[in-house]
């Protein structure tokens, strides 16, 4: 079961109970309308269902609400954050607007934030940077139960760990890669698991290391009190990236990384590098647009696949998601719809679908 819901009522909804939880109206707007653009976006694994986590993060005092980014290096060029466990979705936005103010001025900038709550959707930024003309590139790591498992291992060792990169098209849409480490993201789990669906072979393993399709191994503790595994994209090769990101996002950001046993705390940190590159100040924008733009339509010439009605880039779904609920609406299943009503009751906010 489930019910459509238009991004409208939905963004009030949320605000609503993101305020109850103690942040100001601005933020809890801010945070709401985030979330729901993931949803718009295709990717409910970000939107509101994370709602519930970010209550509870609250009350066990992990997420501070209506906290700010704190630059602690500020050289231009260069630009360290603190995100003092604020919100991600306001410390992200924050750190985002301050690096392409440098990266306009000096033509580049390279910049860290630690220790912000869940950035979610990591794309929104690199279309932040669009906006501004700029090429992003984004990794990021998970501090939280670990939930992935290393290549050739049989536990969760680490997050999801994502990778972000965008690029500015002239006269098209960009190109916006943004993806999870992991098979898949680990909220598309807890999706598949409230709507009782399984999912493919290799994207998980059970408590044991067993190969499995229950999604359920990865949201709720399985007998033995443990759980199981997400799988690396890739194979090696995805592993391997999940690694750099964590040393990247983690470890040079100052934010830290995951090496200790999995707790049950609710509170998500993420720390990310980025790299803020302005191609006007490079000296090949020129080349830039009209080769990327070529190469852009070179695949599109190309024929589809079987299965498949055309060639498209990364990007192209999310926008064509956005535009299809934007008139549809937003669909949120039973399951995920109580989480939220629960989370606005224990904050003292009732939530209705009227």
């Amino acid at each position: 079961m489930s019910k459509t819901i238009s991004s409208e009522q939905l963004t009030a909804q949320v605000a609503q109970v993101i305020q109850a939880a103690g942040s100001s109206a601005a933020e809890a707007q801010k945070v709401a309308a985030n979330l729901v653009l993931a949803n718009l976006s295709g990717h409910d694994s970000h939107g509101v269902g994370m709602v519930p986590r970010y209550v509870d993060a609250v009350l066990e005092g992990g997420l501070k609400p209506n906290t700010s980014a704190k630059a602690t290096v500020d050289i231009g060029t260069m630009l360290a954050l603190d995100g003092q466990r604020g919100y991600g979705q306001v410390v992200g936005e924050q750190a985002m607007q301050m690096g392409i103010a440098r990266a306009k001025e000096h033509g580049s900038c390279i910049m860290t934030v630690g220790n912000s709550h869940h950035l979610g959707r990591i794309g929104h930024f690199a279309e932040m940077a669009i906006e501004a003309g700029l090429v992003s590139l984004h990794f990021v790591n998970v501090l939280s139960r670990p939930v992935v498992a290393p290549f050739g291992g049989g536990d969760g060792r680490f997050g999801t760990n994502p990778c972000c990169i965008g690029i500015p098209l002239q006269g098209q849409e960009p190109f916006v890669l943004d993806f999870a480490t992991s098979r898949v993201a680990q909220g598309k789990m807890r999706v598949a698991h409230n709507k009782g669906e399984r999912v493919p072979e290799g994207t998980l393993i059970d408590e044991l290391g067993r190969p499995t399709t229950d999604p359920g191994v990865v949201v709720v503790p399985q007998s033995n009190g443990l759980f199981g595994a997400l799988m690396t994209f890739g194979e090696h090769k995805g592993y391997g990236m999940a690694v750099a990101c964590e040393l990247l996002g983690g470890a040079l950001s100052g934010g830290g990384t995951w090496h200790r046993p999995a707790d049950t705390a609710r509170t998500v940190l993420n720390g990310m590098l980025t790299v803020l590159i302005d191609p006007a100040r490079l000296g090949t924008q020129q080349s830039f647009a009209q080769e990327a733009n070529a190469f852009v339509d070179w695949l599109r010439q190309g024929p589809a696949g079987q299965g498949h009605d055309q060639v498209r880039i990364a990007g192209e779904p999310e926008r064509a998601a956005r535009k299809a609920r934007a008139v549809a609406g937003i669909t949120v299943d039973d399951q995920t719809w109580a989480e939220i009503v629960e989370a606005g009751r224990k904050v003292g906010c009732a939530v209705t679908t009227g």
